[in-house]
């Protein structure tokens, strides 16, 4: 048997030593593209290659492409682990050629790869071309020697490529392997052709034309290939087995969920066992390239993914969480082709295990929603889809979950009304998706990149400069010259103006001209790669392409933003040593006024964690240590030790940054990062570091916000200063406030309880002017209601648990009213819970009072609105509901 990681070896060997660059995985958030969520093709890192838009030094390509399909338009997610090759993470192994070679090669190399390398039968073979493509035809009865009939014709759109409305298109040929009589289904385009019998191993897409608008179809001036080759799908051919979770990296992966769940991948079990093993690999490397879980976007795909693997743990009876004792298998069968899951491993299993538990809370409370939803249907009874629908959608739970809770109480969903609420849903969404892909570079940038070349960057070294102008855009356009007071965007061969980039912002000042003419840098930002764009305004005198200007940064900025980013590198030493070594970079903004670091972490750093993060960045800062910079490959520089952002593709030589000396062994850098940005000379010149904030961004995801040098000076003294101020009108010590003010603070706490208690005895007591002090009776039920000043919400459940307390059997509502706003709560005794539902006469009261709906549960509800003005008619609102 073949193992999988040697069946991707042997494709990218043979096209290598056929002249193909082997290109490394691009990461799975699409680079330049607005209207992709993920990578789902191998094709996608290359589109503007097949464009034209970008040139490549290499006409031939070949790798092995981590996809996703997960969501928008590719979304396979319901038929995974149900079906034989459906998948949300796989790898498309792929030849490509930009204008090289063509048809004729390209069928020769597929035919050499699958009989050859891969030693298929040529009997097990057929293949499709598109029907108009005669020359496909011809090459394949030439270069395989396959008769006629198996060589099959299609006329539909599933054998034309197109990559858009408009743009590079072409005829498909796919190759097929015949998996034996004794499995259903005819070859394509017989009727029998959704068997699975034969199954597409290859597709080879012939760019030859250009769609134009109207329909035409031009010729491309230079045809070029682009192929696909599922990995998983070839590696259950090769290995003799019919169903991809057959195959010796799933059965390893399957292995290990059945060892830590306790449960075996047999019967019933088994769909939850491949589940698991999918969505293991498809959440791993999400996390791996810098996605977290999050409510929208790439973020709530990936929640999605990891709920659904884990809803099936908990079917397999998990109690605890388990996705995350799961990934070493993972990074053994995985990480030598994809290091990035090495290097990601503690965040992609503390992400898992905080989701899981988060996931497990969530079960909790949709089963008591669940329980309270139900409670008012009989046995045979349906759920209505809706709200089926919302126990999904917000709070995450399935539609199976629901319907096994409501089986044991004989009742079922209406599952049809479900599928309506979803799809409802998705038509929304796909209206108002527009993509969350980077936005995609004006086309002009590359033309400018063809005609003035990478810019050179000095800034490491100088703060000025002196080079002639290459190219000028303004508005999206190329232009001459800028005349005085224009806007526009300095394209230079060489620059010391640092370009924004890993988190720190560009840099500003001053391009002066023979003339008098100043161009005012206001940002520098990077186009089409590595042009730098230098964006401004010009006065004093026109500018044009050919003039060569007098570069200036401005210095004192310069300092800051620079000791801000170095500090970044410490604090996230920092973090790792003191909250472990899962936290991980999720984004930064550094500038000359401030710091910002992202990073995955649960919780909220105790004051002792901040203390402490802050004592190890300070005494970094007085090590006065020199920044060791050097250059080296990227390979070399992570065995070193550098920290590499996820999700980022670095090229052939990186700068690695060291600074600091580690506590516990001095001949070790205390940080060591892989970074492109400008940074001090020696860790003395940060001179004082400060945590001035820490929040939540997302689920799993803190900031912290932090100061620097003089900043962090003025921000300690101001606070010393508050602190000195407070004491003097207290007329202590400052030694003594914290103590005092935690006096203050129990003394405020127990009046407030005084008030508490004193303004309950006043609304049981009456409240209301002429209210009764004891119940009223309506019909034959007893009343208490009460308007009562002053007390909020949260303080009416306690009125109402008294009063149900006094009368025994009855129905108590307070109506509370701050700043003019009402605020409503209803009791119903359990004895009269059958006649009165406190949800129904909340709602009542509620309308009296400009709200709308409230919710609780029967024998209690609470509601709110606008107008305290008309808390008296809520009551009578309420009052006639009772009589009927």
């Amino acid at each position: 048997m073949t193992p999988l990681r040697d069946i991707r070896a042997k494709f990218l060997d043979y096209f290598a030593s056929h002249g193909h660059e082997i290109v490394q995985s691009a990461p799975l958030v699409p680079k330049d593209d607005p209207t992709l969520l993920f990578v789902n093709a191998g094709m996608v890192p290359f589109k503007n290659a097949f464009t034209g838009v970008e040139k490549r030094s290499q006409p031939r390509a070949t790798s092995s492409q981590k996809c996703v399909r997960a969501g928008g338009k590719h979304n396979d997610l319901d038929n995974v682990g149900y079906t034989a090759r459906h998948h949300t993470f796989f790898e498309m192994l792929g030849n490509f050629s930009f204008g090289d070679y063509f048809k004729e090669e390209a069928i020769h190399h597929a035919w050499t790869m699958v009989t050859k390398e891969f030693a298929l039968p040529k009997d097990k073979l057929l293949v499709t071309v598109f029907s108009e493509d005669e020359e496909a035809a011809a090459l394949w009865k030439k270069i395989a020697g396959l008769p006629d009939d198996k060589i099959i014709p299609i006329s539909t759109s599933d054998n034309f490529w197109m990559m858009g409305d408009t743009g590079p298109c072409g005829p498909c040929s796919e190759i097929f392997y015949d998996h034996g009589p004794e499995i259903a289904g005819g070859p394509p385009g017989s009727p029998d052709e959704d068997g699975d019998r034969f199954i597409e191993i290859w597709n080879l897409v012939f760019m030859q034309y250009e769609q134009v608008e109207g329909g035409e179809r031009k010729p491309l001036p230079k045809p070029s290939i682009d192929t696909g080759m599922g990995l998983e799908r070839i590696a259950a051919v090769l290995q003799g087995v019919h169903n991809n979770y057959e195959v010796d990296l799933f059965q390893r992966l399957i292995a290990q969920s059945e060892e830590v769940l306790k449960a075996k991948a047999a019967g019933d079990q088994l769909a939850s066992h491949r589940v698991i093993a999918d969505h293991l690999r498809a959440t791993s490397f999400l996390i791996a390239d810098g996605v977290g879980p999050s409510n929208e976007g790439r973020g709530y795909v990936l929640r999605r993914i990891m709920r659904r693997a884990m809803r099936h743990a908990h079917l397999l009876g998990a109690q605890e969480p388990v996705m995350h004792q799961l990934v070493p298998a993972l990074v053994a069968e995985m990480g030598d082709a994809f290091p990035e899951l090495n290097r990601a491993r503690p965040v992609i299993e503390e992400t898992l295990r905080a989701e899981e538990e988060r996931f497990q809370r969530t079960l909790g409370r949709g089963l008591s929603l669940l329980e309270e939803a139900s409670s008012g249907l009989a046995q045979g009874d349906s759920l209505p889809g809706e709200t089926a629908f919302k126990l999904y959608d917000t709070f995450g739970f399935p539609l199976d979950l629901t319907q096994d809770a409501l089986r044991a109480k004989g009742m079922s969903v209406d599952v049809a009304g479900f599928d309506a609420a979803m799809d409802r849903q998705k038509t929304e969404a796909r209206a108002s998706w527009s993509g969350s892909g980077e936005a995609a570079p004006d086309t002009v940038w590359y033309s400018v990149r063809d005609a003035a070349g990478a810019t050179g960057f000095t800034g490491y070294t100088a703060l000025g400069g002196e080079d002639t102008i290459r190219a000028i855009v303004a508005g999206k356009t190329s232009v001459d010259a800028l005349e005085d007071g224009q806007s526009g965007e300095l394209v230079f061969s060489s620059t010391p103006f640092y370009a924004e980039g890993g988190g720190q912002i560009g840099d500003t000042g001053t391009i002066s001209f023979a003339n008098g003419a100043v161009f005012k840098v206001e940002d520098v930002k990077k186009r089409a790669g590595d042009v730098y764009a230098h964006i401004g305004q010009v006065s004093g005198g026109a500018i044009g392409v050919g003039d060569t200007g007098r570069q200036a940064v401005d210095g004192e900025r310069r300092d800051k933003i620079r000791a801000n980013h170095s500090a970044t590198h410490l604090v996230h030493a920092a973090l790792r040593d003191v909250l472990g070594p899962h936290v991980s970079q999720k984004g930064s903004y550094v500038g000359p006024d401030r710091l910002r670091f992202d990073f995955s972490h649960g919780q909220a750093l105790s004051e002792e964690q901040t203390r402490e993060i802050e004592a190890q960045v300070n005494a970094v800062i007085r090590q006065n240590a020199p920044a060791q910079i050097a250059e080296m490959a990227p390979e070399a520089a992570i065995e070193r030790g550098a920290l590499a952002l996820f999700g980022e593709k670095y090229g052939d030589s990186v700068r690695v940054l060291e600074m600091g000396h580690a506590f516990d062994d001095g001949q070790k850098p205390y940080s060591i990062e892989l970074c492109g940005g400008i940074h001090v000379a020696r860790t003395g010149d940060i001179a004082l570091f400060k945590i001035v904030g820490d929040s939540a961004v997302s689920a799993g995801v803190r900031r912290i916000e932090a100061l620097t040098g003089e900043a962090a000076r003025q921000y300690l003294e101001t606070q010393a200063g508050i602190a000195r101020s407070a004491a003097d009108r207290l007329k202590i010590p400052a030694s003594e406030l914290e103590a005092r003010l935690d006096a203050l603070i129990d003394e405020r706490k127990k009046l407030e309880r005084q008030l508490a208690e004193a303004k309950k005895q006043l609304a049981m007591g009456g409240g209301a002017a002429g209210a009764p002090a004891g119940p009223e009776t309506i019909g034959d039920v007893k009343f208490i209601g009460r308007v009562v000043e002053g007390v909020g919400g949260k303080d009416l459940r306690g009125l109402v648990d008294e009063a149900r307390s006094q009368m025994g059997s009855g129905v108590a509502v307070f109506i509370g009213i701050n700043e003019g706003k009402a605020a409503l709560a209803v009791g119903v005794t359990d004895d009269l819970k059958d006649r009165y539902n406190a949800v129904d006469l909340v709602r009542e009261g509620a309308a009296a009072v400009g709200g709308k709906g409230g919710g609780g549960r029967p024998d209690f509800a609470q509601a709110g609105g606008p107008d305290g003005t008309q808390a008296e008619a809520g009551l009578t609102a309420i009052r006639e509901a009772l009589a009927g």
